[in-house]
């Protein structure tokens, strides 16, 4: 499944509407903020259908998928959005994981807990606002997605940078960082980040890391942003999201792509949206003096003109 889907789904008490455009939404939250009553409308129109009191306007067939058949369940679902509540253990699980990795429905969790096995991005990760009998998904992290350099801790001059692996990206970082005197390291993945930051709390750090898949880690990261003056996050989808948007390839399909990559990403075969990146950089590369591997960073990335570009694409930050 790709592009952007628009669920209404309501009774004549309460009406919920929002837009899915990946293929894992997490919606978070403590009680009373109707999650369970979103996913409990779902389910009583799956098993009631138009007679019975919920109605659901979507372009996909919605289900919920719970209880210890979820297996079963599954494999009886194609091109749909699948709902899931909290409550359900098996969504922490590398079982789960496996067997939604090339499927090609939407996926919608709710969960109060990080899911660290699965790559959902920091855009996808909401709350429900409600007002009235209209409820709505609002993004728990819109506001500190590109925290630099936009926020309050946009004035930080780190002196150090940190990337959460050791592939091109971090490569790119640390040749930048050994121009300016700097330090640059990597926390040899996302679950070792906040692992990092905890270990060296006096330093001014400066976190690069793929906001495409993040998502997991986020909430215990962003509780030591908020709480340290000395941190600061920089989150685009990924390093080879951040080369295609600096424009250095002058292609006119990656710029079409960019501008609205659900239209695009396929998510049977992509489950984070960094592995469409990935591979779209190394398609569009090949055979051109830029051509780029995720493993060993190609010395032309180093080059003055193409370093200030990607550079520069930092400094735009992600458009909205």
């Amino acid at each position: 499944m790709k592009g952007i889907h628009k669920v209404v789904v309501g009774t004549k008490y309460l009406k919920y509407e929002f837009e899915l455009r990946r293929n894992l939404t997490i919606i978070r939250g403590d009680s009373a903020t109707g999650k369970t009553t979103l996913v409990d409308m779902i389910r009583t129109h799956m098993n009631d259908g138009e007679s019975g009191p919920v109605t659901l306007n979507c372009d996909k067939d919605c289900y919920v998928v719970e209880g210890n058949l979820w297996k079963g369940q599954l494999d009886n679902i194609q091109d749909s959005i699948v709902f899931i509540d909290e409550g359900n253990e098996f969504v922490k699980t590398k079982d789960f994981a496996r067997a939604i990795q090339q499927t090609d429905n939407y996926y919608v969790i709710v969960t109060r807990e990080g899911l660290s096995a699965l790559p959902y991005s920091v855009e996808e990760v909401y709350g429900i606002r409600t007002s009235g009998k209209y409820g709505a998904l609002k993004q728990s992290y819109h506001s500190f997605y590109r925290i630099y350099p936009d926020s309050t801790t946009e004035n930080i001059k780190p002196e150090k940078i940190l990337t959460e692996d050791s592939n091109s990206g971090y490569q790119f970082f640390d040749a930048v960082c050994a121009e300016h005197q700097m330090q640059c390291d990597t926390a040899n993945g996302k679950s070792n980040v906040f692992s990092y930051l905890k270990a060296h709390k006096d330093e001014k750090i400066l976190v690069i890391a793929d906001g495409a898949a993040f998502g997991p880690e986020m909430d215990r990261v962003l509780q030591l942003v908020l709480t340290r003056e000395n941190l600061a996050l920089y989150l685009p989808e990924s390093f080879e999201w951040l080369v295609l948007s600096s424009g250095i390839l002058k292609d006119t399909e990656v710029a079409q792509i960019l501008q609205t990559p659900s239209d695009y990403i396929d998510s049977k075969e992509y489950f984070s949206w960094e592995r469409y990146f990935t591979a779209l950089l190394i398609e569009k590369s090949a055979g051109t003096y830029l051509n780029y591997t995720k493993k060993t960073l190609n010395k032309a990335y180093l080059s003055d003109s193409t370093k200030n570009a990607i550079l520069g694409q930092m400094m735009k930050g992600k458009p909205e």
